[in-house]
Protein backbone atom coordinates (compact mmCIF):
# COMPACT_ATOMS: atom_id res chain seq x y z
CA UNK A 1 0.00 0.00 0.00
CA UNK A 2 2.78 2.49 0.63
CA UNK A 3 4.09 1.25 -2.23
CA UNK A 4 1.26 2.11 -4.37
CA UNK A 5 0.84 5.97 -2.19
CA UNK A 6 4.01 6.54 -3.36
CA UNK A 7 3.52 6.30 -6.92
CA UNK A 8 0.47 7.86 -6.64
CA UNK A 9 2.30 10.94 -5.06
CA UNK A 10 5.34 10.82 -7.65
CA UNK A 11 2.98 10.70 -11.46
CA UNK A 12 3.40 14.11 -12.97
CA UNK A 13 -0.28 15.29 -12.62
CA UNK A 14 -0.41 14.95 -8.91
CA UNK A 15 3.45 16.80 -8.67
CA UNK A 16 2.16 19.14 -11.30
CA UNK A 17 -1.07 20.05 -9.50
CA UNK A 18 0.87 20.65 -6.22
CA UNK A 19 2.87 23.24 -7.97
CA UNK A 20 0.02 24.99 -9.68
CA UNK A 21 -1.45 24.91 -6.40
CA UNK A 22 1.29 26.66 -4.24
CA UNK A 23 2.50 29.02 -7.45
CA UNK A 24 -1.49 30.02 -7.44
CA UNK A 25 -1.69 30.92 -3.72
CA UNK A 26 1.69 33.17 -4.61
CA UNK A 27 0.09 34.47 -7.38
CA UNK A 28 -3.14 35.09 -5.47
CA UNK A 29 -1.10 37.31 -3.21
CA UNK A 30 -0.04 39.70 -5.63
CA UNK A 31 -2.87 40.24 -7.33
CA UNK A 32 -4.34 40.93 -3.97
CA UNK A 33 -1.99 43.63 -3.57
CA UNK A 34 -2.15 44.72 -6.63
CA UNK A 35 -5.96 45.50 -6.39
CA UNK A 36 -5.64 46.28 -2.94
CA UNK A 37 -2.56 48.89 -2.87
CA UNK A 38 -2.36 50.12 -5.92
CA UNK A 39 -5.97 49.63 -8.33
CA UNK A 40 -8.40 50.60 -5.87
CA UNK A 41 -6.39 53.62 -4.60
CA UNK A 42 -6.52 54.92 -7.71
CA UNK A 43 -10.53 54.39 -8.37
CA UNK A 44 -10.90 55.90 -4.76
CA UNK A 45 -9.00 59.08 -5.84
CA UNK A 46 -10.71 58.91 -9.31
CA UNK A 47 -14.18 59.12 -7.19
CA UNK A 48 -13.60 61.69 -4.63
CA UNK A 49 -11.55 59.89 -2.26
CA UNK A 50 -13.33 56.76 -1.40
CA UNK A 51 -12.82 54.14 0.65
CA UNK A 52 -14.01 50.34 -0.92
CA UNK A 53 -12.57 48.83 1.76
CA UNK A 54 -14.75 50.90 4.63
CA UNK A 55 -17.82 51.07 2.11
CA UNK A 56 -21.15 49.17 4.44
CA UNK A 57 -24.63 49.35 5.31
CA UNK A 58 -25.13 49.32 8.84
CA UNK A 59 -28.05 45.85 9.51
CA UNK A 60 -28.88 47.11 13.14
CA UNK A 61 -29.39 50.41 14.57
CA UNK A 62 -26.71 49.56 17.52
CA UNK A 63 -23.76 49.96 14.74
CA UNK A 64 -22.90 53.68 14.87
CA UNK A 65 -18.74 52.94 13.79
CA UNK A 66 -17.29 54.94 10.82
CA UNK A 67 -15.06 51.61 9.78
CA UNK A 68 -15.56 48.12 8.71
CA UNK A 69 -13.53 46.54 11.38
CA UNK A 70 -15.08 48.69 14.55
CA UNK A 71 -18.32 48.31 12.87
CA UNK A 72 -18.75 44.17 12.35
CA UNK A 73 -17.76 44.21 16.69
CA UNK A 74 -20.83 46.51 16.77
CA UNK A 75 -23.37 44.33 14.73
CA UNK A 76 -24.80 43.08 11.53
CA UNK A 77 -23.03 45.44 8.78
CA UNK A 78 -23.53 44.65 4.96
CA UNK A 79 -19.88 44.79 3.34
CA UNK A 80 -20.00 45.70 0.03
CA UNK A 81 -16.79 48.14 -0.16
CA UNK A 82 -14.93 44.66 0.29
CA UNK A 83 -17.15 42.92 -2.19
CA UNK A 84 -16.51 45.67 -4.41
CA UNK A 85 -12.64 45.00 -3.85
CA UNK A 86 -13.03 41.60 -3.99
CA UNK A 87 -14.79 41.35 -7.50
CA UNK A 88 -11.73 43.56 -9.00
CA UNK A 89 -9.63 40.85 -7.32
CA UNK A 90 -11.10 38.04 -8.90
CA UNK A 91 -11.67 39.76 -12.66
CA UNK A 92 -8.14 40.71 -12.60
CA UNK A 93 -7.18 36.64 -11.98
CA UNK A 94 -9.45 35.71 -14.40
CA UNK A 95 -8.30 37.70 -17.55
CA UNK A 96 -4.51 37.05 -16.33
CA UNK A 97 -6.00 33.14 -16.55
CA UNK A 98 -7.43 33.71 -20.19
CA UNK A 99 -4.47 35.23 -21.39
CA UNK A 100 -2.12 32.36 -20.36
CA UNK A 101 -5.14 29.85 -21.59
CA UNK A 102 -4.68 31.87 -25.11
CA UNK A 103 -1.17 31.60 -25.58
CA UNK A 104 -1.17 28.69 -24.49
CA UNK A 105 -3.56 27.79 -27.23
CA UNK A 106 -1.81 29.40 -30.17
CA UNK A 107 1.47 27.83 -29.00
CA UNK A 108 -0.94 24.14 -29.71
CA UNK A 109 -2.32 25.78 -33.03
CA UNK A 110 1.32 26.82 -34.28
CA UNK A 111 2.54 23.35 -33.50
CA UNK A 112 -0.74 21.53 -35.05
CA UNK A 113 0.02 23.97 -38.02
CA UNK A 114 3.85 22.25 -39.26
CA UNK A 115 3.64 19.75 -41.84
CA UNK A 116 4.21 16.16 -40.47
CA UNK A 117 7.32 14.47 -42.00
CA UNK A 118 5.93 12.41 -44.08
CA UNK A 119 6.13 8.36 -42.74
CA UNK A 120 9.88 6.37 -43.94
CA UNK A 121 8.70 4.17 -46.89
CA UNK A 122 7.93 0.67 -46.66
CA UNK A 123 11.14 -1.20 -46.54
CA UNK A 124 10.69 -3.07 -49.57
CA UNK A 125 10.37 0.56 -51.39
CA UNK A 126 13.72 0.93 -49.86
CA UNK A 127 15.21 -2.29 -50.65
CA UNK A 128 14.09 -1.89 -54.46
CA UNK A 129 15.24 1.70 -54.82
CA UNK A 130 18.80 0.39 -53.61
CA UNK A 131 18.69 -2.35 -56.60
CA UNK A 132 17.45 0.25 -59.23
CA UNK A 133 19.93 2.44 -57.82
CA UNK A 134 23.03 -0.06 -58.17
CA UNK A 135 21.21 -1.61 -61.73
CA UNK A 136 21.80 1.86 -62.62
CA UNK A 137 25.62 2.35 -61.62
CA UNK A 138 26.10 -1.54 -63.23
CA UNK A 139 25.12 0.33 -66.81
CA UNK A 140 27.27 3.30 -66.60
Amino acid sequence: MLKEFKEFIMKGNVVDLAVAVIIGGAFNLIVKSLVDDIIMPIVGAVTGGVDFSNLFIPLSDSVTATTLAEAKKQGAVLAYGNFITVTVNFLIVAFVIFLMVKALNSLRRKEEEKPAEPPAPPRQEVLLEEIRDLLAQQKK
